[in-house]
């Protein structure tokens, strides 16, 4: 009897209403051996402007039965950042624990790299980011708002839990690279107490790990090293803030915000659904003319389906993307071509 998936969608606001859509369409194309069943939820920030949440009080509740999420983008000039990300995805992320987010960053064929001289075999990083407490834990506050004497506090939070559990899980995955590197990007010079713990916790699971090449980089020299000597890197680990910064400096390599996905994960424990999200924001300048790139959504799903445990299925959609990028005749305006977004995922859709 075939396996039935059933799949979350979180369109969202912007260019995530037209990514997601095709999206679907590649994953109903790939999945031979198994079935796919999806829902909508309509939350994001039209839906905080009718109802004032970004999700309803229950939305989490709504959620848990799935297998996973497939989000497409947050945010609107119409609502505060702050509100958009925190009451949404941050509540999801942070609800069900998913402690590591993952992000690839590498050259599709047939896709210049930015950076002069460099070719798609220097470029090939994969950062491990915490992604559940750290910069982002949200505690703090603001004293005599809107007076000359405004005090703004913000705490980060780093637990011993937190950052071993994700050290662990970046060590694993350079083990399983074929270069068995890894960097850790760290600020200890300056900040007395997290950074030293997190390059303590660090040298602690290394022993664990003798196999594996570790190098330990402040975070502003480590995003010169990603400009000046990115074949150095193979597995990077951040906290939340850190590599926050450093993947979306590593989506800039890859050409375009328009190719970055990411997964959400918690390989530990099921507390909710793992959430899959393409990184290139809303896009509200383009949104409703249908030629939002779809190559970070679609590349989304081949995670998603990688860590379902449809390994085959992901590698079927990779592959069809790459024959498509690879060709350079379908592209969407962001790599200099005139299609649109349906274009270019039924070009992948062929292939498959």
């Amino acid at each position: 009897m075939a396996k039935n998936y059933r799949i979350a969608l979180l369109p969202g606001d912007g260019i995530g209403k037209e990514v997601v859509p095709q999206a679907v369409r590649v994953l109903e194309a790939a999945a031979n051996d198994f079935t796919l069943g999806f829902e909508s939820f309509e939350w994001g920030c039209e839906y905080y402007l009718r109802t004032g949440r970004m999700m309803p009080p229950d939305g989490l509740e709504q959620l848990r039965p799935f297998d996973a999420i497939l989000l497409g983008a947050i945010g609107h000039p119409s609502v505060p950042d702050h509100i958009s990300l925190r009451d949404l995805l941050l509540r999801i992320r942070f609800s069900f624990d998913l402690y590591v987010n993952l992000r690839p960053v590498e050259i599709l064929p047939g896709i210049e790299p930015p950076l002069r001289g460099k070719t798609a075999d220097d470029i090939n990083m994969l950062f491990v980011r915490e992604n559940s407490e750290g910069e982002y834990c949200g505690m703090g506050g603001r004293f005599k708002a809107g007076t000359p004497d405004e005090v703004a506090v913000q705490q980060s939070v780093f637990t011993r839990k937190g950052v071993e559990r994700v050290m662990r899980y970046a060590f694993e995955q350079a083990r399983h690279r074929p270069r068995k590197c890894l960097a850790s990007a760290t600020k200890s010079n300056a900040m007395q107490y997290t950074m030293v713990m997190w390059d303590e916790v660090l040298r602690a699971v290394a022993r664990d790990y003798p196999d594996v090449a570790v190098s330990n980089y402040h975070v502003d020299a480590l995003a010169a090293r990603m400009i000046t000597h990115p074949e150095s890197l193979d597995v990077v680990v951040g906290s939340n803030l850190f590599a926050d910064i450093l993947t979306d400096l590593g989506a800039a390599l890859q050409g375009s915000l328009g190719l970055a996905s990411s997964a959400n994960l918690n390989p530990a424990e099921h507390l909710g659904p793992p959430m899959f999200e393409p990184v290139h924001g809303s896009a509200p300048d383009i949104e409703g003319r249908g030629v939002a790139n779809p190559i970070a959504a679609i590349s989304t799903s081949a995670l998603m389906m990688e860590h379902l445990g449809e390994p085959e299925a992901g590698r079927r959609i990779l592959e069809a993307l790459k024959e498509v990028t690879g060709e350079e005749t379908v592209r969407t305006p962001d790599l200099g071509g005139k299609n649109t977004t349906q274009e270019f995922a039924s070009a992948v859709i062929q292939k498959l």
